[in-house]
């Protein structure tokens, strides 16, 4: 079992930026590649960045490549999301999730736990 609990969502302006992060417990860290996705009110839940068990392989979603940063540290069983230049349309919802695999997936039925989500809203 691994619990996950999001932190670092809020409120910041168009341009600005946010780290969220996301701390593990409960089994492993380094067992399991991380996802962060994001749901929008009204949108289906979307990948948005994945890093493999030991950071060797790191994947983005399009339309936060060049403004988004994951990372981890595995002392700390945490997963970070730098979020820079942000825009309006990134305002949702963001989780992290724990995948026993290899590779971070992009599907998010490919990950085996999830944390509760953080709000983060970006005003224009």
């Amino acid at each position: 079992q691994v619990q996950l609990v999001e932190s670092g969502g809020g409120l910041v302006q168009a341009g600005g930026s946010l780290r969220v992060s996301c701390a593990a417990s409960g089994s492993t860290f380094s067992n399991y590649a991380m996802g962060w996705f994001r749901q929008a009110p009204g949108k289906e839940r979307e990948f948005v960045a994945g890093i493999s068990r030991y950071s060797t392989i790191i994947y983005y979603a399009d339309s936060v490549k060049g403004r988004f940063t994951i990372s981890r540290d595995n002392a700390k069983n945490t997963v970070y999301l730098q979020m820079n230049s942000l825009k309006p349309e990134d305002t949702a919802v963001y989780y992290c999730a724990a995948a026993y695999s290899g590779r971070p997936p992009f599907n998010l039925r490919e990950y085996d736990y999830w944390g509760q989500g953080t709000q983060v809203t970006v005003s224009s």
